[in-house]
This record gives C-alpha cells, sequence and structure tokens, in this order.
C-alpha cells in the first residue's frame, strides 16, 4: 500500500514521539523544518484558569512558523506535524481539544490508551490522518475496526508507556493482515535502527529518548545530561508510575529515594488524565527514556539530531547495497 501523501517525501522516514511535558512548539517546529515529523501531546498545553486555551495559540504558532518556512525554502519544505490525544476517560478536556485540532487542520492526529470512532471522523472531517499506537495484535484489530488510518507499533524497549513484544515478533504479526500504514516504536535512535525498521517492514520509525537531549525540548537538564550518561542497562519496567508499564530511567527512581529494583506494582485504575497526568508528581520526577538511548552522546540541537539520524540511515543503505545479498 502506498503511504499517505502527507507522509510521503519525508526526508527521513521517521515521526519524533510526542513526549509528554517535554514536547514543545519549538521542538516540534524544529523537527518539521529538519525533515521528520514533529509531535506533541495535547496536554502538554496548559494554561491557567480561565485564560483561553493554550493549545489554539500553540496550534497557530506551529502553523504560521512552519507555513513560513515552506514559503522561504520551497525546495526543502517542513515536514507535517502532529498532535497526540490521550483518548482514556478521565481525559476530561478531550473533546474540547478535538475542536482545536479540527479548527487548525492538524494533518496527523497520534491517538493513546483508547480507540474511539469519533475521534478518527474528527481527524478526516479536516483532512487529516489518524495513526494509533498499540503494544499488541489485539490492540491493532481494535484500533483499525474503529477507524483509525495507521498503526504505531510500540514494541519492547520503547521509551514512556511500552509493551513487552519483540519489534519482529509485533510487526510480522501485524503485517499479516494490515497493509496499511505502520510504525514502529522501541530502541530506535540511530539511522540504522530506522533503516532496520523498514526492513521488518514497518514504513517508518517512531523515536522520542533522542529528543530528550535537546536544546528545545522542555526537559531539566539534569534529566538530559542523565540521558546522555545511560545507556539499556539503566532502563526499568514499572507500571508503578502511572498505572500501566512503562521504561524509566533508574537514576531518576534512585533520586526519589526508591530501589529501582524492588518497585511495588500499581493498577491500570491509577491512571487518571484529567489534569494531564495520573501523578503530576511523578511525571516531573521519575523521567521515561527507551533503551536505545547509548546512542545519544551529547545534548545539541534537534536539527543535529534529525542530520546524524540522515547520515547513519544513509551509510546504512549504501553499505547494504555495497556488500550485496546476504
Amino acid at each position: 500500500m502506498t503511504l499517505p501523501t502527507i507522509l510521503q517525501n519525508l526526508r527521513l522516514p521517521a515521526i519524533g514521539a510526542p513526549l509528554f511535558i517535554i514536547s514543545n512548539p519549538d521542538l516540534v517546529i524544529a523537527q518539521c523544518k529538519a525533515g521528520v515529523v514533529g509531535s506533541f501531546p495535547a496536554l502538554n498545553a496548559r494554561e491557567a484558569e480561565g485564560e483561553p486555551p493554550l493549545l489554539d495559540a500553540w496550534l497557530q504558532r506551529i502553523t504560521e512558523q512552519l507555513d513560513r518556512h515552506n514559503q522561504a525554502h520551497p525546495d526543502t519544505p517542513a515536514a507535517p506535524y502532529a498532535v497526540n490525544q490521550i483518548v482514556h476517560r478521565s481525559n476530561t478536556r478531550l473533546e474540547r481539544d478535538l475542536e482545536i485540532c479540527h479548527k487548525w487542520k492538524v494533518p496527523v492526529w497520534i491517538t493513546s490508551l483508547g480507540a474511539r470512532v469519533e475521534v478518527n471522523q474528527a481527524a478526516h472531517d479536516c483532512g487529516g490522518i489518524t495513526l494509533h499506537d498499540v503494544i499488541d495484535d489485539r490492540y491493532a484489530r481494535k484500533a483499525i475496526e474503529k477507524g483509525a488510518d495507521g498503526l504505531i507499533a510500540v514494541a519492547s524497549g520503547a521509551g514512556g508507556h511500552a509493551g513487552t513484544w519483540s519489534p519482529f515478533a509485533l510487526i510480522q504479526e501485524i503485517r499479516a493482515w494490515f497493509d496499511g500504514p505502520l510504525l514502529l516504536s522501541g530502541s530506535i535512535a540511530t539511522g540504522n535502527a530506522i533503516l532496520a525498521a523498514q526492513a521488518m517492514g514497518a514504513d517508518l520509525a517512531y523515536l522520542g529518548s533522542a529528543f530528550i537531549a535537546t536544546e528545545e525540548a522542555n526537559a531539566v537538564p539534569e534529566y538530559k545530561q542523565m540521558i546522555v550518561d545511560s545507556g539499556a542497562d539503566d532502563i526499568v519496567y514499572s507500571n508503578l508510575f502511572t498505572g500501566i508499564h512503562g521504561n524509566y530511567l533508574k537514576g531518576s527512581v534512585v533520586a526519589q529515594g526508591m530501589d529501582p529494583n524492588a518497585l511495588p506494582e500499581s493498577d491500570a485504575s491509577a491512571m487518571n488524565f484529567g489534569t494531564g497526568a495520573s501523578k503530576p508528581k511523578s511525571w516531573k520526577d521519575i523521567w521515561g527514556a527507551g533503551q536505545g538511548i547509548g546512542a545519544v552522546q551529547k545534548v545539541q540541537p534537534a536539527a543535529d539530531v534529525v542530520a546524524r539520524l540522515i547520515r547513519e540511515y544513509d551509510d546504512a543503505r549504501a553499505r547494504l547495497l555495497e556488500n550485496g545479498p546476504v
């Protein structure tokens, strides 16, 4: 199947994942200008009570800056942007945020923690497409039944909320019945990994942790430096902090006085996205990251991260062509 027009002709077949708290207009605009789809969770745009919706202002700024870029650089247009909607029953902002995204004709809608027909319809009504993140084949089938255009397979090792399936198994089982847009998430932080994702059957890679350690990211310096200083062995998988299993930096867990090797279990009832997070303090002090962070060597502009990924991706393709059939 041919990819939707909006996802064609990217300079790199990748989407920057929406990072809770961290993704902001600065990061999204930098990612898009560099040639990958930039995204942010709608819940990151939080205004004080009684103030106009900050999401509206964010979308205006992103739209206008990307339009100006495209006018000035017609030969290297910016990639489209995406907005992530948490489709959980506790997200009391969902209906309002859907209306704002519809108003600005958001091109790519990423949905998480619930598949709902009306969300997909809202995206389609304004000319957008929907990509739903899933951790197994059962959820993938439900998402497509509800009208999602594509899927984000969140495999083992992904930052934040992640599944336990091997990327090989997850892509294989979904591709057995689905020929639409398919992305892979999980430990992808190099151009080699992006090409490998495509070799497995994914159309695009979905990567987030590498963008935490960027100048534009809304993360404290200590968080960014911990990404640089850490590797796969510094990641812990736990459901304590949100009610859903996810990957977090052990160092941030230790800093809060907890033993990362003996964390208690939580349950899904702990989720509450009415204010944007199940436990705001945990999201502030416990830092998510995926197992691919060993590839992150320094804090730098997002454009430099994308440039590195493009070089590595091109080198990997050239190396395979040079070596010939295995």
